[in-house]
Order: structure tokens, then sequence, then C-alpha cells
């Protein structure tokens, strides 16, 4: 066709328009959508956010009770020096086994007398491809001082890397010649997962003969001294079903990621723990570290799969049959925090996922139950699960990533200056204690902490909706990083490290992957920041509220993570 026949149709199709009866006015279709579009906001929008933040500053009104209850427990424990001991009767096993062992005429009878004194545990220690750890855990356990005939390690392999089941097998049985009574033990499948092996270990029959487990993942290293310190609880308290005892990080200044990770844990274990323990004799089992009555396990219904969260199942379920808890913060063990942004994401999914999913299974039992006080009741469920699981995730960032960045934008929302600034640096502060030594990153632990929340909260609403990812379990990768710390000169800790140092590296040469352009990148995090920051722009610009100093750095913090600048690089 020609230029020209196409102009002709251009002045046909005007001519046309031209002569319809109707004239579209549109300045006055705009002004229509912008009338509507102003009533929407003042009758839906608005409303809306208002309400988000009276919710939200209930909530943190909530959290700031906690924190202060917590901080005040805490507080009057170390002030009256009311330590585990002397709440509880702590006699040490030794000096029983002693006792009964000078008051024996023949000396072979006092010394079958003296081991006698001590029960006897059964040490699990459940393990899946772990490549780089498997022999400091196993090395640790079989180090334990405890009479040889009276303790067994049961190591409970899942692992689906062949060479990994073999290289554990071979450890197992390195030190079997050692005199060591340790157990190599593997399933056809690993249904349950870690709750699935564990459930599955309590059928051997050597197992009968036990009455206490002591449990530890497979990147923890107890002292030798552990089961001496922490049985004797169990012992002389036949009310107490759990000891749980504080974890140690060894590679916490590898990197900002888990300096963050020390700070977080850290208050959880000075202060949640220890006011759960003094208050309710109730906490949550943190699935290693710690050493369990059989008979509780049994009589709260053994380990069940139904959550990702089965060590916090256990223990709800057991507080509800009547048992207490003791935690003893004196007792250290080492382990290592995943250093890898991946591997961390993972693990916080399945801490906020499971937990809240848990708690939809089991909020009307709590509920119902008789057996325990009413007050325990209420602080399992409002202060245990409510807040600590479900509130914590949710006003973190619906208040902080999304309602104060909104509010920039309608003039109508006003937020009080005590929910802005004095709540929130209070409730910073009393959590900032447990880890003194980093207080300077207090600032940068908040805005990672904000920019997690994105994470979590999606993972506690899975947990609630059971959609999606709710049953998923990725094993926190290991990056060995436990032989990076100096070893012990003492006994046989000494020899235990340097064993491992000199042994052949177990991790082969990798052959470098190309990682595509679209998968290095975390896209939720990108556009959170980009919208948080357009909103700090536009207050600078036009609303004037004051809010574009955080709105940046808190933008620029979800950059941040979302373009991967956080943690170390895997090998």
């Amino acid at each position: 066709m020609s230029s020209s026949g196409g102009g002709g149709v251009a002045e046909e199709v005007a001519r046309l328009w031209g002569e319809l009866p109707v004239r579209v006015d549109w300045a006055a279709v705009a002004a229509q959508w912008a009338a509507a579009a102003a009533a929407a906001r003042a009758a839906v929008v608005v409303p809306a956010v208002r309400a988000l933040v009276a919710v939200s500053l209930a909530m943190t009104v909530m959290i700031l009770a906690e924190k202060l209850f917590v901080a005040a427990v805490c507080l009057a424990v170390r002030a009256f020096r009311l330590r585990p001991d002397r709440r509880y009767k702590w006699l040490p096993i030794g000096a029983a086994a002693a006792a009964a062992a000078s008051s024996e005429d023949d000396e072979e009878s006092g010394l079958v007398a003296a081991a006698a004194a001590f029960p006897m545990v059964l040490v699990q220690i459940p393990m899946f491809n772990e490549r780089e750890v498997y022999k400091l855990s196993i090395g640790a356990a079989c180090s334990l001082d405890w009479p040889s005939d009276r303790v067994v390690i049961q190591v409970l392999d899942d692992s689906t890397d062949l060479v990994v089941k073999d290289l554990v097998e071979k450890e197992c049985q390195k030190w079997q010649g050692k005199g060591v009574n340790i157990k190599y033990e593997v399933r056809g499948n690993r249904k349950g997962y870690k709750a699935g092996a564990l459930k599955e270990g309590l059928k051997h029959d050597y197992v009968k003969e036990c009455e206490y487990i002591a449990m530890f993942d497979a990147d923890f290293q107890p002292e030798s001294d552990f089961l001496l310190r922490t049985v004797p609880f169990l012992v002389h308290n036949s009310e107490i079903a759990l000891v749980q005892t504080r974890w140690k990080f060894v590679n916490a200044n590898e990197c900002l990621l888990t300096r963050f990770q020390e700070m977080s844990l850290d208050y959880h274990f000075k202060y949640e723990q220890e006011a759960g323990s003094s208050v309710y004799s109730f906490f949550g089992f943190n699935g290693t570290a710690g050493v369990w009555r059989i008979a509780a396990i049994d009589d709260a219904g053994g380990w069940k799969d139904r959550t990702t969260v089965e060590d916090m199942d256990l223990a709800v379920r057991a507080t509800l049959q009547g048992w207490k808890f003791v935690y003893v913060g004196d007792v250290k063990v080492k382990s290592e925090l995943p250093s890898t942004f991946k591997a961390y994401r993972f693990q916080q999914h399945r801490w906020s996922c499971g937990p809240a999913n848990l708690f939809k299974k089991m909020m009307v039992e709590i509920l119902e139950n008789k057996k325990v006080s009413f007050w325990n009741k209420i602080h399992l469920w409002y202060d245990f699960f409510f807040v600590g699981k479900i509130a914590a995730h949710t006003v973190t960032f619906i208040y902080y990533c999304f309602v104060i960045p909104v509010s920039v934008w309608l003039p109508e929302i006003e937020i009080p200056l005590w929910g802005v600034v004095y709540v929130p640096t209070v409730i910073t502060l009393c959590k900032a204690v447990g880890t003194p030594s980093s207080f300077h990153l207090v600032i940068l632990w908040v805005l990672f902490e904000n920019v997690m929340s994105l994470h979590r909260i999606k993972a506690a609403v899975t947990g609630i909706l059971e959609a999606g990812r709710v049953n998923e379990w990725v094993v926190t990768e290991k990056l060995g990083d436990a032989n990076k710390t100096k070893p012990d000169t003492n006994g046989s800790d000494a020899v235990k490290v340097i064993d491992v140092e000199l042994t052949t590296p177990l991790i082969p040469k990798l052959k470098k992957r190309r990682t595509r352009f679209w998968d290095k990148y975390h896209y939720s995090e990108i556009f959170v920041g980009i919208c948080i920051i357009l909103s700090g722009f536009y207050d600078v610009l036009y609303a004037k509220k004051g809010y574009y100093i955080f709105l940046f750095i808190q933008g620029l913090a979800f950059l941040i993570v979302g373009f991967d600048y956080i943690g170390v690089c895997p090998p």
C-alpha cells in the first residue's frame, strides 16, 4: 500500500470520529478516576493502614512487656544467685561413686559398686551427609568422662552420599577398636527426617537398659565433663525431664552474618531460656546439647514428625504431662553457625514455619489440658507461642518494613513518636545485652533482623496455613569451621583436635560451577528495598515526616542482602 493510501485511511478515520455524536472529555475522565481513587483511598486504604498501625503498636507493646519481664526475671536470678543447683538438688555422681567404693571391704566389689552408681546413658548423634564435621562430634562424644560400660554412643546415619556413609562407619569402627561402646545405625529411608531417625534409634534392644539420652547434632562438640555436670539434675530430681545447656559458637567472628546470629542466639539462651526455666520450668528444647529422661519421652508420646520442629513438639507435649525442664547456662557446647546466607535462610524458614504450624496443631490441646496450672497454660499459649513465634515475626515486617514506609504516602496516617522511637529502642536494648562485645553492631543487627523478617513472616504464614513448604526440611550446611578453633591443651581434648587436623582432607577438589546470572540475587529483598528507598525520597521531597533516614538505611540493607553481600561464599 502506498503512503498516500495510508494517509487517506487516516483522514477517513478522523472524519468518522469527528462525526460521532459523543465527545470524550479526557480531562473529565481523568478527574472522575481521581475522584474514585480518592474515595477508595479514604474509604479503604487509609482505614486499613490505620488498623495495621493499631495492631502493630499493640503487638509492639506486647513484645516490650515480654522483654521487660524476661529482663526482670534474669536480673532477679543473678541478684539472688538462683542458680539451677540451688533450685534443684545436685550432687556429683563421682562423689557418690567414691563413697560407694570406699564402703566396700573388697576392692573389686567396691569398683563394681562405684560403676553401678552411674546410670546408663545413651548418646545420640543424628547425621545426614556430614562430611565436614562428623569426626568432631563422634570424637567429642567418645571422649566423654563416663564409665565405658555405662554409656552407649549411637550414631544415626541417614546419609545418602555413600562415600560419606562409608567414612562415618569407618570412624565408628575406629573408636570401637579403642574400646568405646559405639553403635553405627542406618535405616532404609529418611521418613520423618531427624525425628524419624531419633525414634528409630530408640527401638534397639540395648536402649532398654538406658535411663537418659544426651543428644548432639553433628557439628556439636561437648566438653568431656558434660554428662558429669548435667545428669545429676535428672538423677536427683525425679520431676525433671530435660536438662538443656548453652551453645557456644566456634565461628562467631567469621563474618557479620555469624556475628548477628551470635547476638540473637546469646539473648535467646542467656535470657529467654533462663527466664523460662526459672519461672515456669519450661522452655523450648533446642534439639541438641540437652539430656532427656527416656521415661519422659515415652510419657509424652515419643518423637513425632508432624512438623519440622520435632524438638519443640516433644517439649510442649512433655510439659503438658507435668514434667519440668532446667536450663544450665554454665555448661557450654561448641557448635558451628551457618556462614552462608543460603544456609541461614533455610534454617530460619524451618525455625519460623515449624513453631507456627505446631501452634496451630496444639492451641486447643494446650487450653484443654488439665495437668498444668492456668498460668503455665497462659505462658505457653500467649507468651511462648503467640508473642514469641507469631507476633514477633509479624510485627517486625508489617510495622517497620510496610506500615512506616506506606505512612509516608498517606498524610492522614500519624504514628505516635513513642511507637516509632521509644518502644523499639527499649526492645532493642533489652535484646542487645545478650552480647555486650557486639553492642557497636546493634544498628546493623536491627536492620538485618528487619530484612530477615520478610522470610520469617512468609514462613510463619506458611506454617499456619499448612501450605507450600510447610514440611520442607533442608539440613543446615556446615563448612567445617569448627576446625579453625584453637585446640585446648588439657587432656584428651588436645589429642582429639590434633587427630582431626592431621587427617587427610575430606573434601575433594570441587569443579567450579557456573552460576546463572538470575540465580545470584534475591529478588524479593531487592523489590522491598527499592520500595522503601522510594518512600524515603518521597518523604524528603513531599511528606516531610522525618522517616527518610531510617527508610534509606533500611532500604539499603535490603539491597545489600538482595545482591548477596552477606555471609561467606561457599566452596
